[in-house]
């Protein structure tokens, strides 16, 4: 019998849950994030499984895993788990971690009211404001995003025919706007949206080499965003992100709107300078913007995005991993059919 202990603080983004591991992970193998969120891919993955799957999380479970910094000039590193896999990236998740990482007192900034925090999709600059001992607000400026298709046509099998954008702000992203087979997210319920985001996702997959001419590792499509009407007046659209089979995001999503911002961009809505106040299915809100514009290696034009939102810790927990037990490593429903 083998028993594992994660200390974890628990909270959320504009709603959507943050499950961040601050003590019992591993130690990674690996000169860069990106390679030892390979080594945790290949190596740990019941981790996640275990801490985002039920009995103990959700379909729409999400975290990180707390290391120390990699880089001379980093204060902190992040891995990213949540039901669909070990990410890149994640904006509410990283938005999360340095508000409570922050506020419990676990990082001490090189520069105050600055964190930089090592990712495998690269490294982030977060600025945080503070009222009394709580982190009011966090932005950061996310990894070069942009639009790698445009206009690209897909037959999904129950819409039928759609043009999307594909564009990258740390993970992939289709971007379906309204048009004729798609009115809007509003008009359609968060269950029809889910089941159709997994078919959009194969799609997409099936007709497009989805890969970032930079980092060839990071490829496919596991998200896709739903967009729609803003829900007031204060907003400038609304999205539905789908990540993987199962999870809706409650959050606007950090990388859908740095993808959606680098869009935007790309076809001359957003210039530098300019914000964007995306709306989620529940109504809050991230605010994102265009920082800079920059290129890729590869010579593909892209924006530094940042995204501005908030977090609150709502606990403490200690997870416990008990290979004896039954469904030790996590379940999904769906891994049982009638």
């Amino acid at each position: 019998m083998t028993r594992h202990s994660f200390s974890c603080i628990e909270g959320h983004t504009e709603g959507m849950p943050v499950r961040m591991v601050i003590d019992g992970a591993p130690p990674l193998a690996g000169k860069s994030m990106s390679e030892r969120r390979d080594d945790f891919i290949a190596n740990h993955d019941w981790i996640r499984r275990s801490l985002t799957l039920e009995p103990r999380g959700h379909a729409h479970m999400s975290g990180t895993i707390l290391y120390p910094p990699l880089s001379a000039n980093a204060d902190m590193s992040l891995i990213f788990i949540e039901t669909s896999g070990c990410l890149p990236m994640c904006g509410h998740a990283s938005i999360g971690s340095v508000s409570f990482a922050i506020e419990a007192g676990l990082v001490r900034p090189k520069t105050p009211g600055t964190v930089i925090v090592d990712v495998p999709a690269g490294q982030l600059t977060a600025k945080y404001e503070m009222d009394g001992n709580l982190v009011r607000a966090v932005r950061f400026t996310n990894v070069p995003s942009f639009l790698l298709y445009r206009d690209a046509e897909v037959v999904h099998p129950t819409l039928g025919k759609l043009t999307v954008d594909i564009a990258y702000g740390g993970n992939f992203y289709p971007i379906v706007e309204a048009q004729s087979n798609f009115p809007g997210c509003e008009h359609f319920t968060p269950q029809q949206l889910l089941e159709w985001g997994r078919e959009i996702q194969a799609a997409v997959n099936q007709t497009f080499d989805v890969v970032h001419p930079d980092h060839p590792g990071i490829r496919g499509v596991r998200h896709c965003m739903w967009t729609g009407a803003a829900l007031s007046s204060q907003a400038d659209a609304r999205a539905v992100v789908i990540a993987g089979a199962n999870l809706i995001d409650r959050s606007p999503c950090g990388t859908g709107t740095s993808a959606r911002v680098a869009q935007r961009h790309a076809r001359g809505l957003l210039h530098e300078g300019d914000t964007f106040t995306h709306q989620s299915l529940i109504g809050s809100s991230f605010v994102g913007r265009v920082e800079s514009t920059t290129q890729l290696k590869s010579g593909l034009d892209a924006v530094l995005p940042s995204i501005e939102g908030r977090a609150w810790i709502t606990g403490r927990a200690e997870h416990y991993v008990d290979d004896s037990q039954p469904y030790a490593h996590g379940f999904t429903i769906e891994e049982y059919p009638a």
